[in-house]
């Protein structure tokens, strides 16, 4: 079974790391969630954001990216907008860590600067004025590029309608 991690590092908003860890449940993707959080786990926004999806999710807790980096290999992508490689021009490996910064600030430089091969973008207009997308906009951009390149293992790919079941 192929494994995607989703890797959050100091989420602010809570309707946004509810939106991914409900992208997460629905793949079936790991998040990895690195402290400090700008909210508590059971804030009311986030688990709005995730509905009833929180049983299907799985989810580890790191106190900061030296305890991340310690406990994870990687491999690591990445995703800023900052980076110089198109998400799309990537290719995957299974078990791979897909690692988003704070809505404020992305990830640190320094961090970018010691992994340019590793660095991510998604593209947009160029315009400055258009800094970034929605960080949970982009980490669905992210998990369904790697899952496309796997051929969506293990996941329901045509649906069917209810009303006309019988039919």
């Amino acid at each position: 079974m192929s494994v995607l991690n989703i890797v959050l590092v100091e989420p602010e908003i809570p309707q946004n790391t509810g939106n991914i860890s409900r992208t997460c449940a629905a793949t079936g993707a790991r998040l990895h969630l690195i402290e400090p959080l700008g909210f508590r786990i059971d804030d009311k926004k986030l688990k709005r954001a995730g509905l009833d999806y929180w049983h299907l999710l799985d989810i580890t807790y790191y106190k900061n990216m030296d305890d991340f980096f310690s406990r994870n290999n990687g491999p690591f992508f990445y995703f800023s907008t900052k980076a110089k490689h198109i998400h799309s021009e990537v290719t995957y490996p299974d078990g791979a860590y897909l690692v988003f910064g704070k809505e404020t600030k992305g990830l640190p430089e320094t961090l970018l600067h010691d992994n340019p091969d590793s660095c991510v973008r998604l593209p947009m207009i160029d315009n400055d004025a258009a800094r970034s997308l929605n960080l949970s906009n982009s980490v669905a951009v992210g998990v369904y590029e790697v899952l496309r390149q796997w051929g969506y293992p293990s996941m329901r790919t045509s649906g069917h309608l209810t009303q006309f079941a019988d039919e």
